[in-house]
């Protein structure tokens, strides 16, 4: 109903005199304001602030994981093949020696003493 009678006030007033003036009637428009990314917005130019920032901090975080990666990709062609295999056996072996030299381990020992009992 409101917008019948919107339609119907604005044929009434169109080019109609009041005070000896001519009116004219159109329909609302928001207010549009100049700035933002596409020229005129109706938004103030600071709206756009926000989004700025995280556009901008999400491209600095891609380029900072790209620098990461190629990195760690050049670290690992510069790598000897076998340099890997060799930390890992070196880390094995420091393991190992943690016990002291002759120190039985004790899984082997109740598994040795399982298999030798009839």
């Amino acid at each position: 109903m409101e917008k019948e009678d919107a339609a119907a006030a604005m044929d009434n007033m169109h080019n109609g005199e009041l005070y000896g003036r001519v009116l004219t009637v159109n329909i609302a428009q928001p207010m549009k304001i100049k700035g933002g990314e596409q020229g005129w917005a109706s938004q103030p130019v600071w709206a756009d602030a926000d989004t700025w920032f995280e556009r901008q901090q999400q491209e600095e975080e891609i380029q900072r994981m790209n620098k990461e990666q190629k990195a760690a990709a050049a670290a690992a062609a510069n790598a000897p093949k076998g340099a890997a295999a060799a930390a890992d056996r070196s880390m094995e072996e420091e393991e190992e020696g943690d016990a002291g030299p002759g120190a039985v381990d004790p899984m082997a020992a109740a598994e040795a003493e399982a298999l030798n009992k009839p």
